[in-house]
């Protein structure tokens, strides 16, 4: 987390108009209706849209990589980005996805951790330079496509592409965790006024 406050405070239910209350409503389902992301992109119903529109086909089984793997890189993009909120949301998500704690706490320390697999490496070490550099060396690509399908190499720098972007939108607009998630203090980069 980068900001004590939102800089673009999640809309409450009375504020939506009609057209943010129908971009929200693909995620409105959950006790706590839409979480703090999608309420801060509502000020921008289209853009929520073509956002959650995108963003389902990263999260569905037309992704061709499995939930667990995806679900590494969104972590490893997330850790990079320093999103706290990302890595709040996400860190749930992979441990349904067949991750364990102490994997997720690998994350942080990236493709050179012990334990790793060849394949879990290879995706590490790809978020690792498509952050540094936007872009995925012939060596690390030789080593995913020892391990992965075309499609699924393409999934992964669309995966990493995507949480990228969340990351950017998150830190940038000061989206607070939603209540029931926990900041890890690593990255609680906040800054006090």
């Amino acid at each position: 987390m980068r900001l004590p406050s939102p800089r673009i405070a999640p809309l409450a239910d009375h504020e939506l108009s009609d057209a943010q209350r129908a971009a929200l409503a693909p995620v409105a389902q959950g006790p706590l209706g839409p979480l703090n992301i999608f309420r801060t992109l509502a000020h921008a119903p289209e853009a929520l849209s073509a956002f959650l529109a995108w963003g389902s086909y990263v999260l569905s089984k037309k992704n061709a990589l499995s939930p667990r793997d995806r679900e590494l890189i969104i972590l490893r993009i997330g850790f990079l980005c320093r999103s706290g909120y990302e890595w709040a949301q996400h860190t749930e998500i992979g441990l349904r996805a067949g991750l364990n704690a102490e994997e997720i706490a690998r994350i942080k320390q990236g493709a050179d951790a012990p334990g790793w697999s060849g394949a879990e490496a290879a995706l590490l070490a790809a978020c690792d330079e498509l952050h540094a550099r936007h872009f995925i060396s012939d060596a690390t690509w030789a080593k995913l496509t020892a391990h992965f399908t075309q499609k699924q190499c393409m999934d992964a720098v669309f995966t990493a592409g995507q949480y990228t972007q969340v990351s950017m939108m998150l830190n940038t607009f000061g989206v607070q965790l939603d209540a029931d998630l926990p900041l890890d203090p690593d990255l609680d980069a906040r800054r006090h006024k």
